[in-house]
C-alpha cells in the first residue's frame, strides 16, 4: 500500500511537471513572469527580517528599487542583453542610492546571465563577459572589499553561464532530434506510398493488358478483371486517404482539422483480400500458414502486411510466374514470412548497401510484354538511392523491428524467393543509415530482382 502510494504521489508530480512544462512552451511570457515574482520574493526576505540595531531600518525606497531591478526579467527572453544593461543600472542605483538591505546572492544577475548564455549569440556573450569582469570587482569593492566576496561571485556568476550554454546545448540537441524523427518519417510515409501503388499500380496494369483479349474470347472474365481493377484502385484511395490524413491533422486553413481517418494500419486481417486480388490477375496465389497462429502486435502484423505485399508486387511485375506460393510460419519468439515463385528468379541487382546497383541478367530490356519497359525499370540499387523501395524496402522493414531479410534463388534455384525473420520481442532502435544493414542475398544463379 506504502509502494501504491508512493507512486500515485510520483505520478501526480509528474503530471503537474508536464502541465507546467507544456504551459512554459505555450506561454513563455507567464514563464518569465512567474520567475520575476518568484526572485522578488527572494528580494523581499530581507526586507521583512529584523536588521540589527546598529543599521538603518529598511525603508520603502530601498524595496521600491529592489522591485525596479527585478522587473526587466519579464522581458529577458525578448532581449536579453538589454535586460541585463538595465539590471546593471538599476542594481547600481540601488547600491549607490539608498543604504538598503543586502542580497545573500545576486538573484536578478544570475538569472539574466544565465538566459544570455542560453538564448544571446556569440559576440553578446562575449560583451557580457567583459560587464562582469568590470561590474563584478566594481560591485564587491562598494559592498564589502572582501577577497572572499570576490571569489564567490565570479564562481557563482561563472556557474550561471556555464548552465545556461548547457542549456542551449541541450535545445540544440532536442532540435536535432525532432529534424531526425521528421526525416525517418518522411521516409517511412514514402516507404508506405511506394508499397501501396507500386502493388496497385502493378496488378491494374496486369488486369488492363488482359482485358481486351478477354474482351474477344471470354467477356465474362473481361468483366471481372474491370472488377479488380476497380476494386484494387478502390483499396489504395482507402489506404492513402487513411495515411494522407494523418498529415492533414491540425491544418487550420482548410477546416480539415479533426476530420482525417483514423484506421489502423493493415494487418493479417486483411492479408486474404490481398492475396485474392493478385489470384484475380490469374496468377495462383497458395497460402500457408504452420506453428500456432496467434495476434500479432500492430505494428509487426503491419510489417508482415506489406513485406507479403512488395513480394508479390516484385513477382507480378517482374517474373512472369504462374505460382506464388506465401508460408507464415509462426515460431515462440519470432514470425517467418517466405515468399517463393516459379517465375525466371531474373532482375536487375539487389543493390550492394552502398547506393550501387549490381547489374543481373535483366528483364530482356523490357521487351517482355507482360511487364513491359516498367519491369526493366526496376532496379534494387536506385531502390537504395531513394530510400527504401522493392527489395531494400522490405530490408528496412526488417530491419526497423530487429529482424533479417533474405532474397535470392528459390529451391533447387528455380524461381526467386524473399524470407524474413521478425522477432516477436521489443527490438532495439534501428542503425540512423539503412545502408549499414544490407538485404543478404543468397549466392545467385541467375540474378535477383
Amino acid at each position: 500500500m506504502r509502494g501504491e502510494a508512493r507512486g500515485a504521489v510520483h505520478r501526480g508530480v509528474r503530471r503537474w511537471w508536464e502541465r507546467g512544462r507544456a504551459l512554459a512552451a505555450a506561454r513563455p511570457l507567464v514563464l518569465d513572469i512567474g520567475l520575476a515574482l518568484l526572485v522578488q520574493a527572494a528580494m523581499t526576505m530581507p526586507f521583512v527580517v529584523p536588521r540589527p540595531p546598529e543599521l538603518e531600518p529598511a525603508s520603502w525606497p530601498a524595496y521600491g528599487l529592489s522591485t525596479l531591478t527585478v522587473l526587466p526579467l519579464v522581458w529577458r527572453r525578448r532581449a536579453p542583453f538589454a535586460v541585463l544593461l538595465a539590471v546593471l543600472a538599476t542594481s547600481a542605483l540601488y547600491r549607490l542610492t539608498v543604504d538598503g538591505p543586502g542580497q545573500p546572492l545576486p538573484y536578478t544577475g544570475l538569472v539574466i546571465v544565465h538566459t544570455v548564455a542560453a538564448q544571446s549569440s556569440a559576440r553578446k556573450r562575449l560583451a557580457t563577459g567583459f560587464l562582469l569582469l568590470v561590474a563584478v570587482p566594481v560591485g564587491v569593492w562598494l559592498n564589502s572589499r572582501s577577497l572572499r566576496e570576490l571569489t564567490f561571485s565570479f564562481f557563482v556568476f561563472a556557474a550561471a553561464y556555464v548552465f545556461g550554454r548547457l542549456t542551449d546545448a541541450r535545445r540544440r540537441d532536442r532540435r536535432v532530434e525532432a529534424e531526425r524523427a521528421a526525416a525517418r518519417e518522411r521516409a517511412r510515409i514514402a516507404r508506405e506510398m511506394h508499397d501501396i501503388l507500386s502493388h496497385a499500380v502493378s496488378l491494374m496494369i496486369v488486369q488492363a493488358e488482359a482485358g481486351p483479349v478477354a474482351v474477344r474470347t471470354a467477356p465474362e472474365r473481361a468483366e471481372a478483371a474491370f472488377d479488380a481493377i476497380s476494386a484494387t484502385g478502390r483499396d489504395a484511395m482507402v489506404q492513402l486517404r487513411q495515411m494522407l490524413g494523418v498529415l492533414r491533422e491540425g491544418d487550420e486553413e482548410d477546416g480539415m482539422a479533426g476530420t482525417a481517418p483514423r484506421e489502423p494500419q493493415p494487418g493479417l486481417d486483411e492479408l486474404p483480400g490481398l492475396l485474392d486480388r493478385v489470384r484475380s490477375g490469374g496468377l495462383r496465389v497458395e497460402h500457408h500458414t504452420e506453428g500456432r497462429a496467434r495476434p500479432l502486435p500492430d505494428a509487426t502484423a503491419a510489417t508482415v502486411f506489406r513485406i507479403v505485399q512488395e513480394a508479390l508486387t516484385n513477382t507480378v511485375r517482374h517474373a512472369a510466374a504462374r505460382t506464388v506460393t506465401v508460408r507464415l510460419t509462426y515460431g515462440e519468439r519470432d514470425v517467418d514470412i517466405e515468399v517463393t515463385d516459379d517465375g525466371r528468379g531474373q532482375g536487375k541487382g539487389l543493390g550492394d548497401g552502398q547506393g550501387r546497383g549490381r547489374a543481373g541478367s535483366g528483364l530482356g530490356g523490357g521487351q517482355d510484354r507482360r511487364h513491359g519497359p516498367a519491369a526493366a525499370g526496376y532496379d534494387g540499387g536506385s531502390a537504395a538511392r531513394g530510400g527504401g523501395l522493392g527489395l531494400v524496402g522490405i530490408r528496412e522493414r526488417a530491419a526497423a523491428h530487429g529482424g533479417t531479410a533474405e532474397a535470392g534463388p528459390g529451391p533447387d534455384g528455380r524461381g526467386f524467393r524473399v524470407r524474413v525473420r521478425l522477432p516477436l520481442t521489443p527490438a532495439p532502435a534501428p542503425a540512423p543509415h539503412s545502408e549499414s544493414a544490407p538485404l543478404s542475398t543468397a549466392p545467385p544463379a541467375r540474378g535477383a530482382r
